[in-house]
């Protein structure tokens, strides 16, 4: 069976939805996508999925979490993320949970996203992750766990701005159903970015341009933090220092999609991140954090950093590499989601229980040959959602991504709620918005 987000089995709303869906269904539906589709055509918001589409594709049926549904994933993100900037400070520094046993050097060496170059280097106040986005997912148990985790370039966070401000504004709603607000938001950006410089305050939007998916979302954060949009060629080098008209820069909100040292924009600013004269969000080398096999770790990595136990679980994900996760998978292969290691957006993903079954074999024996270049998870039913399809009400699976704030190494701030997205198709469980999936605005309730 699976668990729906505002349903009760029975089919009766759950309560903390009744409100908001009482609400949808007193529109029509045409209408209210319509009106939603305007408001956010108005406003500009685009975003460009790997199927050529710029529109920013949202449901207006939002989704409602309890508040003591969020405070339970609330703690559990901060404490992950957390957990997880003292993994990367440690891959690039003693590597102690390495000697300690507990994560194989190769997890690390591996890695698509290891950056060498970083290592023995600290960022300003250890500050490696500014902000990150995790998948989140809902099971057939009711249970959210970590599908993965962003660590790298996270987007979003402006459009769960975009899609409250495109759909609340349309349901007529009590106050006391409201959701808490996000305007907190710029606070928590820039808190992330104080914490990420070497002491000033001169700070940048770097990106490679509107060719950028998430461009818009570039362009958002540097209107409201006041702060200027620059692609690399605005921006310079003078010994140790980054330059911007003639002006220091501090730090850098790093939104490229190049995140090496040895690509055009590391080559840019290895001097000054070097040096230590220049902070980034994110760092380079964060990417040995999310990678997908450290995702199979990260509960021993919270267990190992803070001596505390996980507060929200993982997918539980098989380290190939080793010949008793190997052989565990080999024999229920048919009922995993088999991801190669590198690569994201859902690309190259076989979900075996609905793939065919020629496919499957072939996939088998590949992984076979390389079981290094894979991971495996079991398949989980993500959770539905009322979506409006064709003017009614259709089950939609749904994940969560929700965002976190970094603002010093040992102090993290989570956005309420986030972004939900949706997969398209009736059935379907890849719900990357790069692969043309759709979002809803989420809501905590106070």
């Amino acid at each position: 069976m699976t668990y729906d987000e505002a349903l009760l089995p029975d089919g009766r709303p759950r309560e903390a939805s009744a409100a908001a869906l009482a609400a949808v269904a007193g529109k029509d539906p045409e209408r209210l996508k319509a009106a939603v589709r305007g408001r956010l055509e108005d406003a500009g918001v685009l975003f460009r999925s790997e199927g050529g589409g710029s529109a920013f594709p949202l449901d207006p049926v939002p989704r409602v979490l309890t508040a003591e549904e969020w405070h339970d994933v609330k703690v559990g993100l901060a404490q992950r993320v957390k957990a997880l900037n003292a993994f990367v400070a440690d891959a690039y520094g003693a590597r102690s949970i390495v000697k300690a046993g507990i994560v194989p050097a190769r997890v690390i060496d591996t890695a698509e996203h290891y950056e060498p170059a970083m290592q023995g280097l600290q960022p300003p106040g250890g500050h490696w992750i500014g902000v990150a986005g995790l998948d989140v997912v809902r099971g057939a148990d009711g249970e959210f766990r970590v599908l993965e985790d962003n660590l790298m370039t996270p987007s979003g966070f402006s459009y769960a701005v975009a899609a409250r401000e495109a759909v609340l504004p349309e349901l007529q709603l009590a106050a006391g159903d409201l959701p808490r607000a996000f305007g907190e938001l710029p606070a928590l950006l820039a808190g992330a970015l104080e914490a990420a410089s070497p002491g000033g305050s001169a700070a940048v939007v770097l990106t490679e341009g509107p060719e950028n998916g998430a461009y818009w979302e570039h362009a958002w954060v540097a209107t409201t933090l006041g702060i200027p949009l620059v692609v690399p060629d605005d921006l310079w080098v003078e010994g140790d220092l980054l330059l911007h008209e003639e002006q220091r820069v501090d730090v850098v909100y790093r939104r490229t999609n190049a995140d090496m040292l040895d690509s055009p924009v590391g080559a840019l600013l290895a001097g000054p991140v070097q040096a230590g004269t220049v902070g980034l969000v994110n760092a380079f080398g964060t990417g040995v954090g999310d990678d997908k096999l450290t995702h199979a770790y990260v509960e021993d990595i919270v267990r190992y950093y803070l001596g505390e136990e996980p507060a929200i679980r993982s997918v539980p994900t098989y380290d190939l590499a080793r010949p008793d996760h190997l052989e565990q998978a080999l024999d229920r292969f048919d009922d995993l989601v088999v991801k190669p290691r590198s690569g994201s957006g859902g690309k190259g993903v076989m979900v075996c229980p609905h793939a065919k079954r020629a496919d499957v074999d072939a996939l088998r024996e590949e992984v076979r040959r390389s079981p290094r270049d894979w991971v495996a998870q079991p398949l989980v039913h993500l959770s539905t959602h009322p979506t409006l399809v064709d003017g009614d009400l259709s089950p939609r699976h749904v994940d969560l991504r929700p965002f976190v704030f970094m603002h010093g190494s040992d102090h993290p701030r989570v956005l309420p709620g986030g972004l939900t997205r949706f997969a398209v198709d009736e059935g379907a469980l890849v719900v990357n918005s790069t692969q043309d999936g759709g979002f809803k605005d989420t809501w905590v309730l106070a």
